[in-house]
């Protein structure tokens, strides 16, 4: 039993880190439109409040989708940038 309380600011992590993975992944669709910003912006702010996330270790499991989907929204503008610039 743990004398921690779940309604602290920690507990915010993994929802922030999910929905932040969620907009990157959506912005890298739409990467032809939003541009290369967007993407790498919401997936660098994913991937970090879910490497917090996992140390803090709450809501684990939202940390890691997150962490996971903004490191894939991450390297997908720059796998396209790689492979399409000269």
């Amino acid at each position: 039993m743990t004398t921690r309380p779940t309604d602290d600011a920690t507990a915010l992590y993994g929802r922030a880190s999910l929905i932040l993975g969620a907009l990157a992944l959506i912005a890298a669709m739409f990467i032809g439109y939003a541009g290369v910003a967007f993407p790498l912006l919401f997936g660098s702010l994913a991937v970090t409040f879910g490497t917090i996330g996992l140390t803090k270790r709450v809501h684990r499991v939202q940390c890691a989708i997150g962490l996971t989907i903004g490191g894939l929204a991450v390297l997908y503008p720059i796998f396209l940038l790689m492979t399409f610039s000269g």
